[in-house]
């Protein structure tokens, strides 16, 4: 598996791009989805990287600078067929010493509270992050969990 980052520009990013924005759309209602589209993500302040094997997009995820010791974990999305098979855990790896080697002292993101997001809550949690209050522009939400981990510097 390569990981290398990526400009947003290809067909296949923007076919799993919008497989995340519908598996949003199933399970969220409107004013708790907080994905980005392409637009979104090709703002500054966020880098974005994808998993490869060959040709096969696998997956995908970004940092988005919150402040200069603060960074958001964002998109993170593993395509369908190559689900369980460790690609979310290879990424998320990736972009944590990407955030520590930009200096940020915390990671935070926010991801569904409803049962679907249940595998990609208990990833995070084996990763280290911890549930908390929202943080940046986010506000107290139902359909919403928020975590956040310290990270070396």
């Amino acid at each position: 598996m390569e990981i290398r980052r990526d400009d947003l520009t290809g067909a296949d990013i923007a076919a799993l791009l919008q497989d995340h924005l519908a598996a949003m759309a199933r399970h969220s209602p409107p004013e708790s989805r907080h994905a980005l589209d392409l637009e979104g993500l090709r703002q500054p302040g966020i880098t974005f990287w994808c998993a490869w094997e060959g040709d096969e997009l696998l997956g995908c995820g970004a940092l988005k600078a919150l402040d200069a010791h603060h960074g958001e974990l964002k998109s993170m999305k593993t395509a369908t067929r190559h689900l369980r098979r460790g690609v979310a855990a290879r990424l998320l790896t990736h972009i944590i010493e990407e955030a520590e080697q930009q200096g940020y002292q915390r990671l935070s993101l926010e991801t569904g509270a409803q049962p679907p997001f249940a595998p990609a809550r208990a990833l995070y949690e084996r990763f280290g992050f911890d549930y908390c209050a929202p943080f940046g522009n986010y506000r107290e939400d139902p359909n919403s969990v928020f975590m956040t981990r310290t990270l070396r510097v």
